[in-house]
């Protein structure tokens, strides 16, 4: 019988409301090859390396009477050329263009009745440049069954591998009959989850969902002794729209690495992700000034933080899994000096790292089968699990290879994500080094975050304002 979606899986397709779409996203820019990029190479691309991921080939299908969660069926006519789309910008494109088609074309929600993901070929950026923009629903991304698709198509070298013939063939849609009969045998099998799906059926799917997430607040509420309290008051928590704005902001990881070495000190040392949280509070303190919000010494912005716990000489290269954890953090807005905010964030991640407060990712597993295939995956998913009240903000940090990647010969320049906003949070913040630039991508509500573009530039003078101590 096909696979059934776990509890967590089910919840982000019951909790999704048109203000709260469910998929995370990416935006990779790429310098074209010389026999150029097209349309048909990126389909044939996508073609070829689907096979990777079978989940792409296959929708969601509900259980009648919703007897048990749905299941996963192979799509019998799925048609690659509805997921791979074309776009362009009025050429020269800039990046502000880029950044509104973006915003426009990550508001809108996936079509339930098809393969949950999409991507998007963007044409006519400046310089000849191109963009491959991605969508993908979190009840597909498990990283177990699927990863992102933006992952399977990059390639180390321009020369792209010979791929196995794909020989994929649609297994047939099961009937209603077969779908009750596969729920009752799982009833047997595990009566309580049966109870539960019922119960969610029969009163409100979204009471099931809530359960599940509501554990996943427990688990983080007690782990996280900065999360025993409600989050501050902040304009950062407001109700949200339909629609987003995005921005992307462009810096270097050399930076980083510079400011955390002047300021690490024997026995304490800093690491770059310090300094990434660092330059997020200065650009947040300024931020609030520009609205006019009372900053007062005291004042915090409370950060969910899923970060890697690798070591700090292997901070850029590392696996996921037991090394991913998510923290909850204070980043004090209210202190005006950039190095003792930067200090004082070191302390906070290092004490609840050392005091073992963090959430692993196999705790997380060992609720309902969450294995996140990046941090930006377990930013996401966490941050729409738990309640608004924990924190204002997440902020994701995904360390990638510092070597050039290819799609089908063509250069990727550079890589953010779009990290989608759970409900009651207007603004969400998601990075990625790779091939030594750190790349940021700040999607907010179109109405309760009208100047993202504000806080894109907040974090490029909060940065320079920490290079200067550098010095």
């Amino acid at each position: 019988m096909p696979a059934r979606l776990s509890a967590l899986d089910a919840s982000f397709l019951y909790l999704e409301e048109p203000t709260t779409a469910m998929h995370v996203g990416s935006v990779a820019v790429f310098e074209p090859p010389p026999d150029g990029f097209d349309y048909d190479r990126l389909v044939a691309l996508v073609s070829a390396r689907i096979a990777y991921v079978p989940r792409y080939r296959q929708r969601v299908r509900s259980v009648p009477g919703r007897l048990a969660n749905p299941v996963w069926v192979d799509d019998e006519h799925f048609d690659v050329t509805y997921h791979v789309r074309r776009s362009a910008l009025p050429r020269p494109g800039s990046d502000e263009q880029l950044a509104e088609l973006v915003a426009r074309v990550q508001s809108r929600p996936l079509d339930r009745s098809r393969p949950l993901w999409e991507v998007y070929l963007v044409e006519g950026l400046s310089g000849g440049r191109f963009a491959i923009v991605t969508k993908t629903h979190q009840a597909m991304v498990d990283g177990v069954h699927a990863v992102d698709i933006a992952q399977v198509i990059l390639d180390d070298s321009p020369d792209a591998p010979d791929l196995p013939a794909d020989t994929w063939t649609p297994a047939k849609e099961p009937t209603d009959v077969e779908l009750v009969v596969s729920a009752v045998a799982d009833a047997v099998r595990s009566p309580g989850g049966a109870l539960e799906a019922f119960q969610g059926s029969a009163k409100d799917v979204k009471a099931t969902a809530g359960k599940v997430l509501g554990q996943l607040g427990h688990v983080l509420s007690a782990a996280a002794r900065t999360a025993a309290r409600p989050a501050p008051t902040s304009p950062l928590n407001a109700e949200i729209g339909e629609q987003r704005r995005w921005a992307q902001v462009e810096t270097s990881l050399s930076d980083y690495r510079k400011i955390r070495d002047a300021h690490s000190r024997s026995g304490r040392e800093l690491t770059v992700n310090d300094v990434v949280l660092a330059s997020v509070a200065g650009a947040l303190r300024a931020w609030l000034l520009t609205r006019g919000e009372s900053v007062v010494p005291a004042s915090v912005v409370r950060a969910l933080v899923p970060v890697s716990v690798q070591s700090a000489d292997d901070e850029i290269a590392y696996r996921l899994g037991n090394r991913v954890k998510a923290f909850i953090v204070n980043l004090p807005v209210g202190e005006p000096s950039p190095v003792i905010r930067l200090h004082q964030i070191a302390y906070a991640m290092r004490a609840q790292a050392e005091a073992g407060d963090a959430v692993s990712a196999n705790t997380l597993a060992g609720i309902a089968g969450f294995a996140p295939p990046t941090l930006h995956s377990l930013g996401a998913r966490v941050a729409s699990a738990v309640s608004r009240r924990m924190f204002n903000v997440v902020v994701t940090n995904v360390p990638g290879p510092q070597h050039p990647l290819y799609a089908g010969g063509a250069r990727m320049l550079s890589s953010c994500p779009v990290i989608p906003l759970a409900k009651g949070q207007a603004l969400s913040i998601g990075l990625t080094s790779y091939d030594g630039g750190v790349h940021y991508g700040i999607n907010g509500d179109r109405d309760a975050m009208p100047d993202v573009a504000v806080v894109a530039q907040c974090l490029l003078d909060a940065l320079a304002e920490l290079r200067e101590t550098a010095r």
